[in-house]
């Protein structure tokens, strides 16, 4: 009968080996059958998705779905892309994006900061803004309502991540901004109630010194899990810590909701047959989880 069949999710990962950590949270969601296929390139998309739509019946297909991995972002956004573009009438299966854990991460940070700012009026800046966490950070706040600051060592890449990010909402409320000297940074950090650190791991990107000179600062999250840490002065393990009065949360600080987010989304997939999540998507369902 429709609706008893088993749940499979085919995992779509660009790289060598599949990643484990996405395999094991898949199952933990409770995924029956999970079907891994490495190094995908888009055009292995069709047949893949082929054999997902053409195998059960129509009232069946919410019972498959399609999880796009891997730790190159821009890959994972093809292949994506590719799959969403594959399908075609009520022939169609659930898909998820989540390469390299870039949306549920930014789902997750941005949903800690909103538990306290009011992000439509909250001035944000973003460090390592350029990066695939980085950028969905930016485009996440600037949804809700944030003046966004995306910050990047070159002017160029910042404004060529401003300016994509700003198309695809379809207003303009991302700055691109340069943070290549310290008072370039500290220039940056005027105004600022909200501080992401979203470059790559063992990158300090905002500095004690700089830190301390931002008097407007409430809210510092920092997604990187490696020492150094990208905000100085913070731990990986800081969860709504008060620190001098800024509101501090760490890598593992965010992890545990990022975890929440990535699990009930793999869920969610299962509901029905239609669904494409990607970060505002994925940004919604964690918000039903705070």
């Amino acid at each position: 009968m429709a609706g008893d069949k088993r749940r499979i999710l085919i995992q779509l990962d660009g790289d060598k080996h599949a990643s484990t950590f996405d395999r094991v949270v898949a199952i933990d969601a409770g995924v029956d059958e999970l079907f891994t296929c490495q190094q995908v390139t888009p055009e292995d998309v069709a047949p893949l998705v082929h054999g997902a739509i053409f195998t059960r019946g129509v009232d069946d297909l919410k019972s498959t779905a399609i999880f796009v991995g891997g730790s190159d972002v821009s890959l994972g956004q093809k292949i994506y892309d590719t799959v969403r573009k594959t399908f075609f009438g009520p022939m169609r299966v659930s898909v998820m994006l989540d390469a390299n854990g870039a949306n549920t991460t930014a789902a997750a940070a941005v949903l800690s900061a909103g538990k306290h700012l009011d992000l439509s009026a909250t001035q944000a800046l973003v460090l390592g803004g350029t990066g695939p966490v980085g950028q969905r950070v930016a485009r996440l706040l600037a949804g809700q309502g944030a003046k966004v600051k995306l910050a990047s060592r070159s002017m160029d890449r910042a404004s060529v991540a401003a300016k994509s990010i700003n198309t695809f909402l379809q207003y303009d409320r991302i700055t691109p901004v340069a943070v290549s000297s310290d008072a370039e940074l500290v220039a940056a950090l005027k105004e600022v109630d909200l501080v992401v650190a979203a470059g790559a791991a063992g990158a300090e990107l905002l500095p004690e010194s700089a830190r301390k000179q931002a008097s407007s600062l409430k809210v510092a999250i920092d997604l990187n899990a490696v020492p150094p840490a990208g905000i100085a002065g913070g731990d990986v393990m800081d969860k709504a810590k008060d620190r001098a009065g800024v509101i501090t949360y760490g890598a593992i600080g965010v992890g545990g909701l990022k975890m929440k987010i990535h699990k009930a989304s793999i869920t969610k997939l299962f509901e029905t047959n239609d669904l494409t999540l990607d970060a505002e998507e994925i940004y919604a369902i964690g918000k039903t989880l705070i």
